[in-house]
């Protein structure tokens, strides 16, 4: 069964794949956080991100988030340029500023768009292969019923799917039984994400669905970056080490943005994130992350870092 590295703004960004890649390890593929379109063109930043040399024995993914043909068109453009021939097409993406705009999780009940998307990527992006991250509605966990036909329709790898609706965000049920009814009408294969923190989370998951492609882990690895290697291999990475080795991981972070960016406010910015699911007292302590957290200098980061 595979396992795919969800894409989370603001902590799954190049940098972090490179190094997890090599310092972790365990996952089949890494999914870049998506791009998208403003004021007509995609965002330079974006297209940074999935830059062949920034993501050197990174197996990626890259993800656009739309809301018409046109949209995904300019990121399909942009895709194929970088030399991708992968492209993820968002219909997960919970926040309003999205959904308002009839993008992410909105899509869903937007069949036409989806019809629409699959015309222009056969005639115009025949070499590239598409898979779709969603969700199973806006408000109600049927409502993907209404866009089954239209995926179904699609020549797709993969369909992740996240087991909540927008308006749950993060939290909240998961709702199994209409999980379970998508994987059964899916022509495509399914890939699971949601909740799943540990080893014995994602074995529970294979075993519970044997027909899955694969599993898809974005808060929970970034809690316990060693989640794919332990369910590859089978064996848990002691506290000590698993410690060690997210230090490594973050020190490697942390050095490429000290040369890439200027000025403590923009290194702070980009590395604090580092340490947001990290569960105060499991594998560093409570006061150790508050310090992490609230540092407002980097004297102060590295102080509470080295001391």
């Amino acid at each position: 069964m595979k396992i795919y590295a969800a894409p989370l703004q603001g902590h799954t960004e190049a940098t972090w794949r490179r190094h997890h890649a090599a310092i972790f390890g365990g996952i089949d593929a890494y999914y870049a956080p998506f791009i998208r379109v403003e004021k007509g063109e995609t965002r330079r930043r974006d297209r940074a991100d999935i830059a062949m040399e920034k993501n050197p024995g990174v197996a990626l993914v890259p993800q656009g988030l739309f809301r018409d043909a046109e949209e995904f068109r300019l990121i399909a453009t942009a895709v194929t340029e970088a030399g991708h021939r992968a492209l993820d097409l968002n219909l997960g993406c919970p926040f309003p500023p999205q959904t308002r705009r009839g993008r992410g999780a909105a899509l869903i009940q937007n069949p036409q768009v989806i019809k629409e998307v699959a015309e222009v990527a056969a005639k115009e992006f025949p070499e590239l292969r598409l898979s779709v991250k969603t969700r199973l509605g806006m408000e109600n966990p049927g409502e993907w019923r209404g866009i089954i036909d239209a995926l179904n329709g699609l020549r797709l790898e993969r369909v992740a799917v996240h087991p909540r609706v927008a308006r749950q965000q993060y939290g909240g049920e998961l709702h199994t039984g209409e999980f379970e009814a998508f994987l059964e009408a899916s022509v495509n294969p399914v890939v699971f994400n949601g909740e799943l923190a540990t080893a014995a989370d994602i074995a529970r998951t294979a075993e519970r669905y044997p027909t899955l492609e694969g599993i898809m882990v974005g808060r929970g690895l970034l809690a316990r970056p060693s989640l794919g290697a332990e369910w590859r291999d089978g064996e848990t990475v002691s506290d000590e080490e698993l410690r060690e080795k997210i230090l490594a991981l973050h020190n490697a972070i942390l050095e490429d943005y000290t040369e890439t960016l200027c000025g403590d406010a923009q290194i702070l910015a980009k590395i604090k994130p580092f340490w947001e699911y990290q569960e105060p007292d499991r594998l560093f302590s409570r006061k150790f992350l508050k310090q992490m957290r609230k540092a407002t200098s980097m004297g102060k980061y590295l102080g509470a870092l080295n001391g």
